[in-house]
């Protein structure tokens, strides 16, 4: 039986055409990806991510446990700050990548990918069962919340109509739209308290909102209404992935998995060696000063032909040398784009490939990250 979000009946009126996407029932598009692409990229899309999982991690050794566990450094966040990180084993691969909050001084929240909420609880538990230094408390609180994505540049100009007042709690500000890059605040909406960050998975400027189920039903809603003059529209998960393969942002179980690590994935500047030890922080250090054996290079298709996809063949000189990890046609740009891992040797850009799409080969190459810029 697929999970659904608190939004299924919205996205049913709104005339959904709804998927499997690891294991919920979820929106693919509702009128096209390239409409709802293109909203995103020139005024507003709202998304509905309460699939995505929640865990608390609280107490006086909270700092101390996550930067054992995770990649990035947390002790250089303020209340009210959030950093995207990610979580290894001690061979350096990766698990899951998250963004990771600060609330209070012992408070953090990590947002994680759907379809690893069990996997990464349990690591998580784990790790915490081993853990020498002061109390920490995990909660997985996926159920206390759901979510919504609010994407685009026209944004800024009316969520303060649709979350009215000053931050009421984690950091002090006069309006919503005073969130900047990967800050996060609470706020009053009716008679609920939501959690809003200024983050997202696009590559432009919105929020994301995190709440009670009422609160985040009722805030659909509004954003709708209160969005429709600036042409916002309801976006699904097919829009969601172009817009973030445009910009190479990483989806896990496509760039990332348990058998890559961040730094074959161009993800480095996420990983802090210099914050002391953490969970596979001596395979990562290594590869940073030694190499990798494949990398994650961006291309564009420079042949006509149908667009690229996830596990297609990468040629080099009549040679396979890798494999598409995304690929989709790019409404932005009107061309096939992708990103896959190939050899080092082959990893630079303008270097030629060609992709294998339906038994033919198409003439691509890479190109600089993002593939996709304002």
């Amino acid at each position: 039986m697929l999970k659904r979000t608190v939004l299924f009946s919205a996205h049913q009126k709104l005339g959904g055409k709804l998927i499997d996407f690891g294991g919920w029932e979820m929106p693919v598009q509702y009128t096209s990806i390239t409409d709802e692409h293109l909203a995103v990229r020139r005024a507003a899309g709202i998304f509905d991510i309460s699939h995505m999982g929640e865990v608390t991690v609280s107490g006086p050794g909270a700092v101390e446990f996550l930067n054992q566990t995770l990649t990035n450094n947390l002790r250089k966040l303020t209340s009210g700050q959030g950093q995207y990180t990610l979580m290894c084993h001690e061979r350096g691969t990766v698990i899951d990548d998250l963004y990771a909050y600060r609330l209070s001084t012992d408070v953090y929240l990590l947002i994680i990918n759907a379809s690893r909420i069990a996997d990464d609880v349990a690591w998580l538990q784990a790790q915490a069962a081993k853990f020498t230094g002061p109390e920490v408390n995990l909660t997985d609180a996926s159920h206390q919340y759901a979510a919504i994505a609010v994407q685009g540049p026209k944004v800024r100009d009316f969520i303060n109509q649709c979350i009215p007042g000053a931050s009421s709690a984690v950091m002090s500000l006069n309006a919503v739209s005073d969130l900047k890059k990967n800050q996060i605040a609470s706020f009053h909406f009716e008679n609920h308290s939501v959690l809003v960050a200024s983050t997202g998975y696009t590559g432009e400027d919105g929020f994301e909102i995190l709440g009670t189920d009422s609160a985040i039903q009722h805030l659909w809603d509004k954003f709708l209404a209160v969005g429709a003059p600036y042409g916002i529209k309801p976006c699904g998960l097919g829009a969601r992935d172009t817009l973030r393969t445009e910009v190479c942002y990483p989806l896990y179980g496509h760039e990332l998995d348990e058998q890559t690590t961040p730094i074959e994935a161009g993800l480095g500047f996420f990983v802090a060696l210099d914050k002391g030890d953490f969970n596979g922080r001596s395979v990562l250090a290594d590869q940073k000063a030694n190499g990798v054996k494949k990398k994650l290079v961006a291309f564009k298709m420079t042949d006509k032909s149908a667009p690229p996809r996830p596990h297609y063949p990468i040629y080099v000189d009549g040679a396979n040398v890798g494999t598409v990890t995304s690929g989709t046609q790019s409404p932005s740009l009107n061309v096939g784009i992708g990103l896959g891992y190939v050899p080092p040797e082959f990893a630079k850009v303008d270097t030629k490939l060609e992709i294998e799409i339906r038994g033919k080969r198409y003439a691509a190459v890479i190109v600089p990250k993002p593939i996709y810029k304002k």
